[in-house]
Formats: structure tokens, C-alpha cells, sequence
């Protein structure tokens, strides 16, 4: 019953569309090199910066159609951290009235780039720590991350009023540590943490040991189950797909992939999508060539009615109107099935075939 009501409310949802997260992939650039980073920044890391007034134009004219008190600004890379006119670019975003957060990695995060982000307006923040030493500078590909990162977490969680959260990309090689992760995290601090399961895309596409076998995806969900119920810290995991009877218990709220119906975003090279994770064929127009409110408003078709993704394993399907493919982040153009069953990675006997 509740699936079928929120199956209404996503639809009526997609009809409205209305702009409620908007990213800005402000840079290609990066200080780290992660095994798994969804946008394989190295291929494009010589990409030049979009001029930051580029970006501002765009904001102002979501400002005209929206409320821009409703609508959450996101700056992601890339790391945004490498660009120094950040400051700018949230000082403009605050005057006209939009709240704004960035996602990084934490590098380059030391108290007085703190601060002054929060001067110009910083809102929220998402620092990535990846286990404890070792494995998480493993996987950030450079030595010396995990103490960046759990400072820049330290400051966040010695600001008033600041929101941010933590996240967890778990792979094989962190996976055994999550109890001493957590116990850490509630040692610093931390209120929220996200979990997220390290899917083939980007990077991590050719790299498969760092995905987890079905027993230890599932596994995943009962530690977030019983990370909730002793109420220290609030786990829970991401918006990657439909997870069945998990649904409602280990995240606030039922699986809703809002790429291209809530979400917006603006790459760095002035592409046009929802979710920057997502694969680029799925680009919808470019702030250089078209006005960013008519392709928000007459483009974005698939990601608002997936029916063409109906199709491989997913055709016969009774799960598809709950479901609806998973995330939009595990489809590829021409390929009739999702990278990734979120569904049968837990339930491997289910008839979700």
C-alpha cells in the first residue's frame, strides 16, 4: 500500500517538476586520485574552469522562475576546493537569497578556508572518509587524505549551526571496518553519515574488487538497521535504487531517484543534466548553446517518464512501478539493462530478473 501511494506521488511529481537541487560541477580538477571517482576526473582534469559568472547568470535566471530560499545550490567537482574564487561565487549565491553546500573530499579544507566559505555563505558540506588510515588513503590515492579529511570533518562539527554529514563509499577492503568506522565517527562528533555501495561507473567501472559480493551488499543494509536502532549516529544509505523490504528502514523516506524531476545540474563544460554521476549521453543541452529553463522545462524526458527504460531485465518486471529502473546513474545509452539490480543483489532468488 505504501509503495503503491508513493508510486502516485512520484508520478505527480515528475509532472511538476519543479527545481529543488542544483549542482554545479564548478571544476574537473582534483588534488586526490579515487579508485572509484564516478567522473574519472583524470581524463578531463585539463579542462579549463567555467568562469564563475557563467555559472551566477544561470542562478539568476532559476531565481526569476523559482524561490530561491527552496532551491539548494550544490558545488561539486572535480573538487571544488582546488578553486580559489569559491567565496565569490557563494557571496553572489547568498545575496540572491539561495542557500548553498559543496561535497569534498576535505584536502584542502583548513580552518581559514573554513571560515571564509561561511562568511560568504556556506550552508552544508559532504566530507568523504572511506575507512579508517590505511584503506581510506588507498582509495583516495594519496597518502596523507584520511587526517585531511577528518579535520575538515572536525571543523564542521565544531561549527553552530553548520549541516553537513559524512560518507562512506564501502568496498571490499573497508567493509570488515565499518564498527570501528562508526564508533570513530561518534568519537568526533558526527551526527549523520551516508553509506553508499561503490557502483561501476566511471573509474570504478574497471575496477570491479572494489564491489561487493551480494551477502556483503545486503550485509550493509542490517549494519545501517542496527546502526539506527542504538541511536548514536544517523546512518543511512544513498538514493541508488529500490531495496524491497529495507525501503522506509534504512533511510529516511521510500526510494525516489529525482535526477531531471528535483535535481538539476551544470558540468563543467556548461553541459546540462540532472545528477552529475550520470552517464553523459544523457546531457540534455548546454548553458552555451541553450537557456537552462527551457531545457529544464522540455527536455528531461526519460528521466521524468522512465518507460523506455522498461526494457532487458526490467520488461517483465513486477516491481517496475516501485522501482522504475534504480537510479539513473546505472543506466547507459543503448543498453537495454541497468548496470546494477539493487533488488537482486539482495534478494538473488527473487523473480526481479
Amino acid at each position: 500500500m505504501v509503495f503503491n501511494i508513493h508510486a502516485r506521488y512520484v508520478r505527480v511529481q515528475a509532472k511538476l517538476h519543479d527545481l529543488s537541487y542544483f549542482f554545479w560541477e564548478c571544476t574537473s580538477r582534483c588534488n586526490i586520485a579515487c579508485l572509484h571517482c564516478g567522473s574519472d576526473c583524470k581524463i578531463v582534469e585539463d579542462a579549463p574552469d567555467m568562469p564563475a559568472e557563467d555559472f551566477l547568470n544561470v542562478c539568476r535566471q532559476v531565481a526569476k522562475r523559482y524561490n530561491p530560499n527552496k532551491v539548494m545550490i550544490v558545488v561539486s567537482g572535480g573538487e571544488p576546493l582546488v578553486r580559489k574564487d569559491l567565496e565569490v561565487v557563494g557571496a553572489e549565491l547568498k545575496k540572491m537569497g539561495f542557500p548553498w553546500g559543496m561535497v569534498s573530499n576535505g584536502y584542502a579544507m583548513t580552518p581559514e578556508r573554513f571560515r571564509s566559505l561561511r562568511e560568504a555563505g556556506l550552508r552544508s558540506a559532504t566530507i568523504s572518509l572511506d575507512g579508517l588510515k590505511a584503506n581510506h588513503d588507498w582509495l583516495r590515492g594519496r597518502e596523507g587524505s584520511f587526517e585531511r579529511a577528518v579535520n575538515a570533518i572536525k571543523l564542521l562539527a565544531a561549527e553552530p549551526g553548520m549541516v553537513y554529514d559524512v560518507v562512506t563509499c564501502v568496498n571490499q577492503r573497508n567493509f570488515a571496518e565499518l564498527d570501528q568506522i562508526k564508533d570513530f565517527l561518534i568519537d568526533i562528533g558526527v551526527k549523520r553519515w551516508r553509506l553508499f555501495m561503490i557502483d561501476p561507473i566511471g573509474r570504478a567501472a574497471k575496477n570491479p574488487e572494489l564491489m561487493l559480493d551480494d551477502e556483503k551488499f545486503r550485509a550493509v543494509f542490517d549494519f545501517i538497521l542496527r546502526t539506527r536502532a542504538e541511536g548514536k549516529i544517523k546512518a543511512a544509505t544513498g538514493c541508488d535504487g529500490f531495496l524491497g523490504d529495507y525501503e522506509g528502514l534504512v533511510r529516511d523516506g521510500v526510494f525516489f531517484c529525482r535526477a531531471g524531476i528535483h535535481v538539476g545540474s551544470v558540468l563543467a563544460n556548461g553541459d546540462i543534466c540532472a545528477c552529475p554521476n550520470i552517464n553523459r549521453g544523457f546531457v540534455q543541452g548546454n548553458i552555451y548553446k541553450n537557456d537552462f529553463l527551457d531545457v529544464w522545462d522540455n527536455r528531461f524526458k526519460e528521466f521524468r517518464d522512465r518507460k523506455p527504460f522498461k526494457t532487458g531485465i526490467c520488461k517483465d518486471c513486477d516491481l517496475w512501478k516501485w522501482c522504475r529502473g534504480d537510479g539513473m546513474h546505472l543506466h547507459e545509452p543503448g543498453n537495454p539493462n541497468p548496470l546494477e539490480c539493487n533488488y537482486n543483489k539482495l534478494y538473488p532468488n527473487a523473480s526481479c530478473k
